[in-house]
């Protein structure tokens, strides 16, 4: 009888729904550690957008799709004199924030930046803070801010434990569309229930696919795609606000639901409650703007920069030992066509610490590698070995090492010692030393946009932390603008 219909009974929402809807709903933060840090990661992330200002192919991305185009209480571009709505500031904060590859990354089964999900954060809040404050409201202050901020790492980062959507081909923007969805809904005022109808919209849209991080394809869009992402979280946010239903069982339909379509029939496996795990141990890009896996590679690089600088010449090959993950994402040979295709290779990193003792992001613009034809010289003469304890110790809990080793060849038959870093700067193993940097690179980066008075007022209010927590969103921005 049943053979040739579908059932049609609605199912109970899927459990992931569930789980992310009341963690967001519910759980209340506790930890100071998580708290802090993420005052720490609210200020790297700012200056990372700032800086990026100074490349014309990220500020041609920013402002209003109509231009002319004017908001009442728009949300606010820190840098800018922009006044967007939100779904469009989500874009443009997003799009700055990760433009240069510098700041929080989270590393596991599947990769990303879970503070891509502030561009989506910051634009709903500051909106919001002044539409409160000309209805007489209180508006949100920085507390909630990064109370979402938790959350929103806490989503993207469970969820990539142990669940890798780089190996069936996805982008891991789909995490910061899911985490950014869950967290704009919450601040926008949305019932458990309604979470989860958004959280339905996040998984049933069409997901990015990597091709533009991976060779031979790799480009630009890997820069604005957070953006893009979190935009879309506002955007459906807003859609469930205004009445608009959910899908249930979008992750589990036979057939037509996320698992089958495009996880190879697999569901996720949450490795842990959802807390603040993901805040506590994120990792901090500190010293180099150079994709994570990447980093100790570029400390080992510049330590060894004194041994062979004078002698580059005489290098018959470099080898890199390193882990799988590096391996696949970063590891590529030919032609470097952009400055999106040389910040992930692995060799064009390593290899302009070794011959000039430093790596910036003007490093990776085409008119220095147009000038520099000993780069692309030395990359010829590197060999990639992968070390198994190196990618073992990458996935342990205990450890998350990101792990390379360095050695020089001479053509005299001499070499040097090898060197090898397996916690880069930013990891929580070396907070102590790292957080003294990431707050020196902060008032670098707030330098290259605002006067010196200004500077000094943003860091400060910054460095107090219960001054911060206590500080209207919308005061906050007044202070970001031009």
């Amino acid at each position: 009888m049943t053979k040739n219909v579908d059932v049609n009974v609605r199912p109970k929402p899927d459990d992931v729904l569930v789980a992310i809807a009341d963690y967001v709903d519910q759980y209340e933060v506790s930890s100071d550690e998580a708290m802090q840090t993420a005052r720490y990661c609210l200020m790297d992330t700012l200056g990372c957008g700032l800086l990026a200002l100074r490349y014309p192919e990220c500020t041609k991305h920013l402002g209003p799709i109509v231009e002319g185009t004017t908001v009442p209480n728009g949300a606010r571009v820190p840098g800018t004199q922009l006044r967007l709505d939100p779904i469009k500031a989500a874009w443009d904060i997003g799009c700055i924030i990760r433009w240069l590859d510098y700041n929080d990354t989270w590393l596991a089964a599947e990769w990303g930046h879970p503070s891509d999900n502030l561009g989506a954060i910051l634009a709903v809040t500051d909106y919001l803070s002044q539409v409160k404050q000309t209805r007489g409201q209180a508006p949100f202050t920085m507390k909630e801010v990064l109370v979402a901020m938790i959350k929103a790492h806490e989503i993207q980062g469970v969820l990539a434990l142990e669940n890798s959507f780089n190996r069936v081909g996805l982008d891991h923007v789909v995490l910061v569309k899911v985490a950014s969805t869950a967290v704009a809904a919450k601040l926008k005022g949305a019932s458990k229930n309604q979470i989860i109808d958004a959280l339905s919209h996040a998984w049933v849209d069409g997901q990015s696919l990597r091709t533009y991080r991976h060779a031979p394809n790799a480009g630009s869009r890997k820069s604005w795609a957070a953006g893009d992402a979190t935009s879309r979280a506002v955007r459906l946010a807003d859609i469930v606000m205004r009445g608009e239903m959910g899908y249930p069982g979008v992750l589990s339909a036979p057939k037509w639901g996320f698992y089958d379509v495009l996880f190879k029939g697999n569901a996720f496996k949450l490795a842990q409650p959802f807390n603040s795990y993901v805040m506590e141990n994120v990792l901090f890009k500190i010293s180099y703007p150079a994709e994570f896996h990447a980093q100790t590679a570029v400390e080992a690089a510049m330590a060894l920069h004194p041994q062979v600088k004078e002698c580059i010449n005489d290098i018959e090959k470099v080898v890199i030992t390193t882990h799988e993950s590096a391996i696949r994402i970063i590891s590529k040979s030919g032609p470097l066509n952009n400055p999106a295709d040389r910040d992930h290779c692995l060799q064009y990193m390593a290899a302009v610490p070794l011959l000039y003792g430093s790596l910036t992001a003007d490093h990776y613009e085409d008119s220095f590698h147009q000038a520099h034809p000993e780069i692309d010289q030395l990359r010829e003469k590197m060999e990639i070995v992968e070390a198994p304890r190196f990618s073992q110790e990458y996935l342990e809990a205990d450890k998350r090492s990101i792990a390379n080793a360095m050695q020089v060849f001479f053509r005299d038959g001499s070499k040097t010692e090898q060197v090898t870093v397996e916690y880069p700067v930013g990891h929580r193993r070396r907070r102590e030393e790292g957080i003294p940097l990431l707050l020196e690179k902060f008032k670098q980066n707030l330098q290259t946009r605002f006067p010196a008075q200004r500077v000094e007022q943003i860091y400060q209010l910054c460095q107090n932390h219960q001054q911060l927590l206590k500080t209207p969103v919308n005061a906050f921005m007044d202070l970001l603008v031009i």
